[in-house]
């Protein structure tokens, strides 16, 4: 059985993986100097798909959550005891830090010299091309219910009564199972906001673009941080609830 050490380390790994990769992606397509410059936003629901998948497979002896909406809606189903739900999220936010600290050295001459420094919030953490805050919740709390009851609904796989017919469920793809639900997240859902569906994910690396050195900077924009929080918090408990109410079957 994992201890609760054990969670906390994997989960500060997993998280730091999955903001190192994810911020880094953008940052790729955002900095000026940098060879991916102007990649677009498909690659950037890639990079932040592939990101997940990374994260969570170096977190999965602890259950590969590196989201607190996915503990807090494990936690709803009685999946994850309530008294775990603390480690997990401080674990995730502490290596969101840690992992956007990582990108932004990895690319700090790119960043020393970029031609739009106050223009580099986004590569940390989201924003709404239209702001109104009722409005960008609902849209948080509607692609964070898509990844966390896809989640819960789909448990590992058990081997297939069939020799050689293997039952696709969850496990069968792994992790990149879930790295194809992000990508198709992004794809249909992230233009409003920028799909942080992750409160660690958004918060985490606010917090290091507000600490950082980063010449000419703009704003962490703390006024707009309480929505990909809360609405990613709400979604994954919603999903959790509804997961109770379905013969879902173990």
């Amino acid at each position: 059985m994992t201890s609760l050490g054990e969670v906390f380390l994997w989960e500060l790994l997993g998280t730091a993986i999955l903001t190192l990769m994810g911020c880094g992606v953008v940052a790729n397509v955002s900095l000026s100097k940098s060879l991916g410059v102007g990649g677009g936003w498909l690659l950037v629901n890639f990079g932040w798909g592939f990101a997940v998948f990374a994260g969570a497979s170096i977190a999965e002896p602890s259950g590969a959550h590196i989201n607190p909406a996915i503990t807090f809606g494990l936690a709803i189903t009685g999946d994850v005891s309530w008294g775990q739900v603390p480690v997990y999220i401080l674990a995730q936010i502490i290596g969101a830090v840690l992992g956007a600290v990582l990108c932004w050295a990895a690319y700090k001459l790119q960043f020393d010299t970029t031609e739009a420094p106050a223009d580099t919030r986004g590569i940390f953490c989201t924003g709404p091309t239209v702001p109104n805050a009722p409005w960008n919740l609902v849209t948080e709390i509607i692609g964070t219910f898509v990844l966390v009851l896809w989640i819960i609904t789909n448990p590992p796989a058990s081997p297939g009564d069939t020799p050689g017919v293997p039952d696709f469920g969850n496990a069968a793809l792994g992790y990149a199972a879930v790295a194809f639900i992000v990508i198709g997240i992004g794809n249909s859902l992230g233009g409003p906001t920028g799909y942080a569906i992750n409160p660690a994910r958004d918060l985490g690396p606010r917090i290091a673009y507000a600490i950082l050195p980063i010449r000419g900077k703009g704003s962490p924009e703390w006024g707009y941080s309480w929505v990909p929080i809360a609405g990613p918090i709400i979604g994954g408990v919603l999903a959790g609830l509804l997961a109770l109410a379905l013969p879902i079957s173990s």
